[in-house]
């Protein structure tokens, strides 16, 4: 559905390590760095989350990150609260559908990050 998500955060370089530490996990790398204004961009692929530095406050965000396994569901948990996240829930099965295994963390900008994986339990 999206090509980019793109917000802006207090701390561009604090954000940018947390963000690529807790969604290592989930493939994603560094793309593209540029100046202030373009911030950075991080991509596991064909969808891009980009970060540039404000003093704006926005309200938070819920971005929620697919996971193709619950292990990665598990290690960017792990991942994002060695990177500085606030836990916000840990890995588990939710009530929001059959197989949702999510885990939640606070970003430190405040925004609620999660990874999700809809896929059953591996045998």
């Amino acid at each position: 559905m999206f090509d980019h998500v793109k917000f802006g955060v207090s701390d561009c370089e604090k954000s940018k390590t947390f963000f690529l530490q807790a969604l290592q996990p989930l493939g994603v790398e560094l793309i593209d760095e540029g100046t202030p204004d373009y911030g950075v961009e991080m991509s596991s692929g064909d969808v891009s989350l980009c970060l540039f530095q404000t003093n704006e406050k926005p309200a938070p965000l819920h971005l929620a990150f697919v996971a193709n396994t619950r292990q990665q569901v598990d290690a960017f948990y792990h991942a994002a609260l060695s990177a500085g996240g606030l836990d916000n829930g840990a890995p588990g099965l939710r009530s929001y559908g059959e197989n949702y295994y999510a885990a939640f963390v606070i970003s430190p900008d405040g925004h609620n990050i999660e990874a999700v994986c809809h896929a059953p339990e591996s045998v």
